[in-house]
């Protein structure tokens, strides 16, 4: 799949959103993926994971883990593409942790699984658990890098679509300024 294939699946669901947002890192910006729309529906998530594996699989992971909610449904995507466990990371006590018997150790190589990365915190995040666990990170991917490619995740990073959607500190944004109300989307409070 190419970018503008993928960014086609987003519009057509409905999924690129136009507003004023508070993004999972407490930026703010005008534009907003939600990927839940999309991956809502089971033939897409598929295509998009089997698309988001083929760049991967060179890296020998053997497990997927993603932070719950967002990285959920194309982790497992990725994780079966790959023909590998797919597991995933929640919050307990405010605190990202691996719960419901999922183990990670010495012998895993874990590729961490995204659906948008914007600053990179939630999957940075997630490496720790992995490596707090024994695991290796050999890598990391998203289906949206809004970052504009400026992620810096310490690991191979690749994306099915990479934007610059403009963000702002709260403090600075423009949207704040003129009194247009903030909505937060995402699944993180």
């Amino acid at each position: 799949m190419n970018q503008e294939q993928v960014l086609k699946l987003f519009r057509d669901s409905g999924a690129l959103l136009e507003g004023h947002f508070r993004l999972s890192s407490g930026l703010h910006s005008g534009g907003y993926l939600q990927c839940a729309l999309v991956l809502q529906h089971p033939a897409s998530a598929e295509q998009l994971g089997r698309a988001l594996a083929e760049q991967l699989g060179g890296l020998g992971a053997n497990v997927v883990l993603s932070p719950a909610l967002g990285g959920l449904i194309i982790g497992h995507e990725v994780g079966r593409a790959l023909g590998v466990r797919a597991i995933f990371a929640e919050r307990q006590d405010n605190v990202l942790m691996l719960r419901r018997g999922f183990t990670l150790g010495p012998t895993d190589r874990v590729v961490v699984i995204e659906d948008v990365v914007t600053t990179g915190g939630s999957t940075r995040e997630t490496m720790i658990v992995a490596r707090a666990s024994g695991a290796t990170v050999v890598g990391a991917g998203s289906v949206i890098d809004r970052s504009g490619g400026n992620a810096d995740l310490g690991v191979p990073f690749s994306s099915l679509v990479t934007l610059k959607l403009p963000t702002y500190q709260p403090d600075d944004c423009p949207m704040c300024k003129a009194g247009q109300p903030v909505v937060k989307p995402g699944s993180r409070a």
